[in-house]
């Protein structure tokens, strides 16, 4: 079962209910919630300086909890506030005054006060709050409003790290405070927009499992890299038109039908082992190749997935064309990958350096309907 949430900045929330719904009611066993946003500020605008791109992904099951949910609250309202029309590139506002003062305090307020009131919890049972918010000043303001103390009780809301990230925030924020939360503590979550969501959980023992396991908010954001200029900034965002490069006509573009072929390698990322010496072969082989490279075994494979798997950079160099990295990494247990490089300078790369691998969109030259996606090297943590 595949869903789509949108429309609102609680549709990352508003899912993760659903998910947790679905679950307890016996229709499904395990839900993946990914809640994601990148919102475009008019250029020059505030917005610009405090707007964030973010992800978060929660797994929601009855096995190996980290956090089970307790109870929730949740408010419907309908208000111009901050909005963005289907037609619209960059996101519009109301007056600031009233957006805050009858948007985002009146609306939070009541939705975290109605949980409070609906779980039986008090306010200084809450370990920690993440709490959506458009600046750390009004964060703190509704903190006040509900009864925790800002300074103890409130998630840092990373706004001078990583801006506010829209939908992706409130998840975002819950991560960051399950990285340190002790067990049996309460954590408050709540995500505004055209309404209020607050959930409340409390943090169980397979949180421990998760640690160390996985880069976290804090892991991602110490190797984020600025972006060097303004003008680099609006040709990422695509907001200035630049002319395309001359390409070669014998550049391949994405293929509906290659892609549907070719889904185990492009996703997953499978590539072939041979059961007669294990070496493994990427990428996936297809009709004109049965035999293994090292032993000579033929039609003797077994598909096995390489994108969970840490690498060294074998040699590497620079596509003056594309503007990027690319390298050869020599992956942990065999294969070799022929890949660009992403998140790096190409000054930085070392041979032998450890590189991990992250599913990116790749840049394309033409725009002919199709986002093309796959995995990328970037040196690892």
């Amino acid at each position: 079962m595949t869903a789509d949430f949108g429309g609102t900045l609680r549709a990352g929330t508003t899912a993760l209910k659903a998910a947790l719904d679905a679950v307890k009611a016996g229709s499904v066993k395990n839900v993946l919630v990914v809640s994601s946003d990148c919102r475009l500020a008019p250029p020059g605008s505030a917005f610009e300086q405090s707007f964030g791109d973010g992800a978060a992904a929660f797994l929601v099951g009855s096995e190996n909890v980290a956090a089970e949910y307790v109870d929730g609250y949740f408010v419907a309202d309908e208000i111009y506030d901050v909005w963005r029309r289907d037609v619209d590139l960059y996101v519009r506002t109301w007056e600031e005054r009233f957006v805050y003062t009858r948007g985002y305090l009146r609306v939070l307020t009541e939705t975290i006060k109605g949980l409070f009131s609906k779980s039986g919890v008090s306010p200084s049972d809450v370990a920690k709050a993440a709490v959506y918010a458009p600046d750390a000043r009004r964060a703190g303001e509704l903190a006040r409003a509900v009864g925790l103390d800002p300074k103890s009780q409130l998630q840092d809301p990373l706004i001078d790290a990583m801006g506010c990230t829209g939908t992706a925030h409130a998840g975002m924020l819950f991560v960051a405070a399950l990285e340190e939360a002790s067990l049996g503590s309460k954590l408050l979550m709540a995500s505004y927009g055209n309404g209020g969501d607050a959930m409340l959980f409390t943090v169980k023992e397979g949180v421990e499992k998760l640690r160390g396991a996985r880069k976290g908010v804090k892991g991602h954001l110490a190797l984020k890299k600025p972006v060097p200029d303004y003008t680099t900034y609006l040709k990422w965002r695509k907001l200035v038109n630049l002319p395309e490069p001359r390409v070669p006509m014998a550049v391949s573009y994405p293929s509906a039908s290659a892609m549907w072929r070719e889904r185990h390698r492009i996703y997953p990322l499978h590539g072939f082992k041979c059961r007669k010496c294990g070496t493994i072969q990427f990428p996936v082989l297809g009709p004109s190749h049965r035999v293994c490279v090292n032993c000579k075994a033929k039609d003797d494979f077994e598909e096995v997935r390489l994108s969970d798997r840490k690498g060294k950079l074998f040699s590497f160099s620079f596509d003056f064309l594309r503007g990027v990295p690319i390298g050869l990494i020599n992956l942990e247990g065999g294969g070799r990958l022929f890949l660009e490089i992403a998140d790096a300078d190409v000054r930085e790369l070392k041979v032998g350096m450890d590189m991990e691998l992250v599913f990116r969109k790749l840049e394309l030259w033409r725009s002919d309907g199709i986002y093309g996606y796959f995995w990328k090297a970037t040196p690892a943590a």
